[in-house]
């Protein structure tokens, strides 16, 4: 019997020094308070300065790695804030992956899971991180340590959000005009229905019925409400509605997808894989929303993202007004994915007065093009970080 053609100890003493060299030196976590171009309107709130928490991995290669975690408007879109989640940061996910290698992203993960319940902001980012420094020590870029890149750009969505119609008009000329933007999710919610309809309606005879509209309730309407107005939704050829009644109240978001001939996209009802499992279930919706935020890391997107399409659901990029790096760390997974039906509305970006990397993530000809440089492929511009960066 001949020798075999590997001998399995032989890689054995490189792969433990190389786990040393990138064993993870230290983690910190810095509050940011980003100024908006404008007012963005939710229904239980309006941002004009974006809240991120970076979150820095420095391992002992000299490597560094930065991930962003996003709010809205504090604790309100969900339970995380910017304070929170700095503290989870540091005072438990860091603890847990101290000297630990970059590398062990599943073993890192469960013990994420240990230190700390949910949280998933706070543990999207610190993945992130991990991620972006293992990129650069290998010279690869994210989406290559998540299974490889199917796709290198993709439709990006825009949001208006100011609630004036007359400005939103504008708004959404303006990116027609410069070949940024032709799909447009207006926000619902924060005024009553009436008013939103006949926003929606100045909306649909400005822009034309070439463009495709996307409205998002925020969870605003009762389900009597959703009775009463999704047929006039319907006369405006709306393409998607998002999450038109509370999160809680899966019974009644299934009853309004029933009765709705526009798809529903399920996004605060659904978090965690079981929840996404018990929505598709019940026919709450047609279409899932992939967050970060809901995730809690960049594998456990994609494997809400095999969830959802198991059961038959169409996808879609979300996001939560992040910077070029929260984005980035996003395409990087949104990438990956067999399907990407809905493309994504990673526009943050450019919302931002001034984004937080020297060299923002590009846009071109509606779509938005997936960063190639290793890990996850941005620059953290420091002056600006320094700038925006919360007092302690």
């Amino acid at each position: 019997m001949g020798r075999p053609a590997i001998d399995i100890a032989e890689p054995v003493k490189p792969a433990r020094a190389f786990a040393k060299d990138t064993a993870i030196r230290s983690v910190r976590a810095t509050i940011v308070d980003a100024p908006t171009r404008r007012r963005h309107k939710l229904s239980n709130t309006e941002v004009t300065h974006q809240g991120y928490v970076l979150v820095r991995i420095l391992l002992d290669n000299g490597v560094s790695g930065i991930g962003e975690a996003s709010t809205l408007g504090g604790p309100r879109w969900a339970e995380e804030s910017v304070e929170s989640i700095h503290a989870a940061v540091m005072n438990y996910l860091a603890p847990a992956l101290q000297g630990q290698s970059a590398l062990s992203f599943e073993a890192n993960a469960i013990r994420m899971s240990k230190a700390a319940s949910r949280n998933f902001a706070a543990k999207g980012a610190v993945e992130s991180a991990l991620l972006d420094a293992a990129g650069k020590t290998l010279g690869l870029p994210a989406s290559a340590l998540l299974g490889g890149a199917v796709r290198e750009r993709m439709e990006v969505i825009w949001a208006l959000a100011s609630g004036d119609s007359g400005q939103e008009l504008e708004e959404a000329r303006e990116k027609l005009r410069h070949r940024e933007h032709r799909q447009f999710k207006i926000k619902f919610g924060f005024n009553r229905p009436q008013a939103d309809l006949i926003r929606l309606q100045a909306l649909r005879s400005g822009l034309g019925d070439e463009v495709r509209l996307i409205v998002d309730v925020n969870q605003g309407w009762t389900e009597s409400e959703c009775i009463r107005f999704m047929p006039a939704l319907e006369e405006l050829d709306v393409a998607l509605v998002e999450q038109p009644v509370s999160a809680l109240q899966l019974e009644a978001m299934a009853r309004v997808a029933r009765r709705s001939s526009i798809p529903l996209l399920v996004d605060e009802a659904a978090f965690a894989k079981e929840e996404i499992a018990r929505a598709a279930s019940m026919g709450c919706g047609s279409v899932y929303s992939l967050k970060l935020v809901k995730s809690g890391g960049l594998f456990e997107m994609k494997r809400a993202a095999a969830v959802a399409a198991a059961h038959g659901l169409e996808l879609y990029g979300g996001c939560l007004l992040e910077s070029s790096i929260g984005a980035a760390a996003h395409l990087a997974a949104f990438a990956t994915l067999p399907r990407l039906e809905w493309g994504t509305e990673h526009f943050g970006p450019r919302i931002l007065v001034e984004d937080l990397v020297t060299n923002p993530i590009r846009f071109d000809e509606f779509e938005i093009c997936v960063p190639d440089g290793p890990g996850l492929g941005v620059e953290i511009d420091e002056d600006k970080v320094r700038a925006y960066a919360r007092k302690e």
